[in-house]
């Protein structure tokens, strides 16, 4: 799969985002990496999620991972769909068992981690891609194998929520910046 549509969507992130250093680390893993979107790539590849925000606007659905034993935004493995977007709304709607989901054009944020060994797997990075996703309906979710326990979370409450992952904590600034 051609990198080339999500280059332009990672330049045009990079103009409302100037600041983001990792957009630099994105572009280049997307030029010289011909099979990014594999996740075969030792090295690291692409990965697509989602921030799924609750009709109000105000709560975000978040999974208490099974993996990595942390609550994080959904998402997964572009397993060679060069459309992170529509990788983010898939595995939303993969993990969370909601329909009627709308994706929101553009990336809204992009966190590049490395993920450990487990099993047979090396280290390696995910080289995440962020979207919104909306419930537009409704909210009562399924709990999938991947998760633990899903919780709809206030945004507000994790902007300034110390205990949770870092970036989550960035998306929530965002989001708020966004919203006001």
């Amino acid at each position: 799969m051609s990198p080339l549509p999500l280059l332009a969507e990672l330049d045009r992130y990079r103009q409302r985002w100037p600041r983001e250093a990792a957009v630099g680390d994105f572009l280049d893993f997307a030029r010289r990496e011909p099979r990014c979107f594999e996740r075969s790539t030792v090295e690291g590849h692409f990965t697509g999620s989602a921030w799924l925000v609750g009709v109000d606007g105000a709560r975000v659905l978040l999974t208490h991972h099974r993996k990595l034993d942390r609550w994080l935004q959904l998402g997964g493995h572009a397993d060679g769909d060069a459309h992170l977007g529509r990788v983010a709304l898939r595995e939303a709607e993969e993990e969370s068992g909601l329909r009627a989901l709308a994706l929101e054009p553009g990336i809204f944020d992009l966190d590049r981690h490395l993920i450990p060994a487990r099993g047979a797997d090396p280290a390696h990075w995910h080289y995440d891609v962020r979207y919104v996703v909306r419930a537009t309906a409704d909210e009562r979710f399924v709990v999938s194998a991947e998760s633990h326990a899903l919780a709809w979370r206030r945004i507000d409450e994790l902007a300034g929520d110390a205990g949770i992952d870092a970036s989550l904590r960035r998306m929530a600034g965002k989001w708020l910046q966004r919203a006001g």
